[in-house]
């Protein structure tokens, strides 16, 4: 009497698909079988379906051994087909079916696990300068020592490994299970570097393995010898590196005594130690860079390298291979040795992407794949390098109008403006242009006209009557050349280029800078020029902003002699 149920369970165990047919044609079915043939489980009319397209049944009508081939589709399956009988009578029939990419997969498996373990045996023979092997019973069942120690592996498989190697402690490593490494043992007068390790199975140990990685001490004494001296010429290149990439300035060389801008410095130095990317954005002139130089000297990555690269400045064919680098041979006119690229060459520390906004759109979404993942490949490369940059992004353009007319990429854009920076022109801080005359002249310039200079008073009133499109850099300029062209200590009004004074009148202004006249009349310059450029040069809604009679206003512009039109 057959137990179906038995039998079911018995063939669903077996890795092929099986079909079994008994004496009364009642057939059995396993889950590979439903499998290759793509049968829903419990789905007795497809199984049907396929038995009458195949005929399969009729397989097994032959009682003699066969062996043939279907086609499921594009799949190729060997059949074979088996007939058992007992006393001569018939019982039932199986059929195998054997998927071909199946037999194939598995002899790929074992042509691979050969060459794997050639190769590992490649790997145990030259990694060390030899091991054995031994088992729980700490006899040798592994010998690779024969190069070493002129022993023969036939003439010690089985001999305990104490009566082989001199001083040997692996019989002790297998009885404790205790690792021990680079453990100086003495073998045929020599001294020796060796480990020995337990091999453990299932929370047993079942034997250990003993190396050695110096057949003489003295090869230990000369590597430490040389890693020392690769060590120097690391520590030098790198100071080197560092010297030739670094910040160049401080928060303290960004001189202001405006609201907006000493609220700007506080936020650049709340962010400095975070890894954000910064955007910079500010008129050409305003002090970017120095911002740029404040944050890395202020955070924690002050001593790796800042690198500045100007996306304006550097071709756009040339850009991908200035930020990214290249191999060897990458390209025609390439270095033969290749090339490092800047991003890494700031690994560590922060690399600075001055006019972030002529950067072309191809080399846009490479920079945010390099932002997203912290890697990137160098050209002609095919290995991804672990970076870990801060990211710092200036630009004199308005990144949100780029942004919406397809000229940036927005996805970019809002990774970049993590922590945003607007730096304001000098026309809206005109109160800085007495301190930074002050610094201009006492330590940018002195240098230069080897002579310390003063800016008198009116000179001060008629440089903040100017628009400065040039910003700081413009100033800066102007000082320069007045410094050169003034005859002592002081520069005044004549000294300044026409287009600035020519918007003051000439009537001398009270020299001492702690009158009260000076100071009101400081704070009425300022006030006006705010309400009429509020105002958008209107004089009659200026006055009323001001609370003055439009003829006073009148009588006060021409008093301190204020171009209307340079407003």
């Amino acid at each position: 009497m057959i137990n179906y149920e038995h039998m079911q369970k018995l063939i669903d165990s077996m890795y092929e698909g099986v079909i079994l047919i008994d004496y009364k044609n009642t057939f059995l079915v396993n889950r590979r079988f439903k499998r290759i043939f793509n049968i829903p489980e419990e789905d007795p009319e497809t199984l049907s379906k396929v038995l009458k397209e195949y005929a399969l049944l009729k397989l097994a009508s032959n009682e003699e051994y066969k062996e043939t081939e279907i086609y499921i589709k594009d799949k190729k399956v060997t059949v074979e087909c088996y007939c058992f009988c007992s006393l001569n009578l018939f019982k039932f029939n199986v059929i195998l079916f054997k998927e071909f990419s199946d037999i194939y997969e598995a002899k790929n498996e074992i042509e691979e696990l050969k060459t794997a373990l050639i190769t590992m045996k490649d790997v145990l023979d030259n990694a060390y300068q030899g091991f054995v092997l031994i088992n729980e019973e700490g006899r040798i069942i592994k010998w690779n020592y024969e190069k070493l120690f002129g022993i023969k592996e036939k003439d010690v498989i089985g001999k305990h490994v104490e009566e082989v190697i001199e001083n040997t402690r692996l019989h002790i490593v297998v009885k404790t299970g205790k690792k021990e490494l680079y453990d100086v043992q003495r073998i045929q007068g020599r001294d020796m570097i060796a480990s020995r390790t337990p091999i453990i199975k299932d929370g047993k140990i079942i034997g250990a393995v003993g190396t050695v990685l110096f057949k003489d001490i003295k090869e230990v004494t000369d590597l430490a010898k040389r890693l020392k001296v690769l060590e120097s010429t690391v520590d030098k290149y790198k100071s080197e590196i560092s010297k030739m990439y670094r910040a160049n300035y401080t928060f303290n060389d960004i001189i202001t005594q405006n609201k907006q801008m000493l609220e700007l410095i506080n936020i650049a130095k709340k962010s400095a130690n975070s890894s954000s990317t910064i955007l910079i954005e500010g008129e050409s002139g305003t002090g970017k860079e120095y911002f740029a130089h404040a944050i890395h000297e202020e955070s924690n990555r002050r001593l790796a390298p800042f690198i500045r690269i100007n996306c304006a400045a550097i071709p756009h064919e040339l850009l991908e291979s200035e930020l990214f680098g290249y191999e060897a041979g990458a390209f025609t006119g390439a270095r033969r040795e290749g090339k490092i690229g800047k991003l890494e060459l700031a690994n560590g520390g922060t690399i600075l992407l001055d006019e972030i906004s002529s950067m072309p759109m191809s080399m846009q979404a490479k920079l945010l794949r390099v932002l997203e993942e912290r890697e990137f490949e160098r050209i002609g490369g095919n290995t991804s390098i672990k970076i870990d940059v801060r990211v710092i992004a200036c630009t004199n353009e308005n990144m949100e109008e780029l942004v919406n007319k397809g000229l940036f990429r927005q996805d970019l854009y809002f990774r970049l403006n993590v922590v945003q920076l607007k730096i304001p022109p000098l026309r809206d801080r005109l109160d800085d242009i007495p301190c930074l005359c002050e610094d201009i002249l006492n330590n940018q310039i002195q240098n230069v006209v080897n002579t310390s200079k003063t800016v008198t008073e009116r000179a001060i009133f008629a440089l903040k009557l100017y628009d400065w499109p040039g910003n700081v850099r413009e100033l800066r300029n102007i000082l320069e050349r007045a410094a050169n062209i003034s005859i002592g200590n002081v520069i005044d009004i004549q000294h300044l280029p026409d287009f600035i004074s020519k918007k003051l009148n000439t009537e001398p202004v009270n020299s001492n800078i702690y009158s009260l006249k000076r100071k009101i009349a400081e704070a009425e310059v300022s006030a006006i020029i705010e309400a009429l450029r509020y105002c958008e040069g209107n004089r009659t809604e200026a006055a009323k902003l001001l609370g003055i009679h439009r003829t006073a206003l009148y009588k006060k512009l021409e008093s301190y002699g204020i171009d209307i039109k340079a407003i």
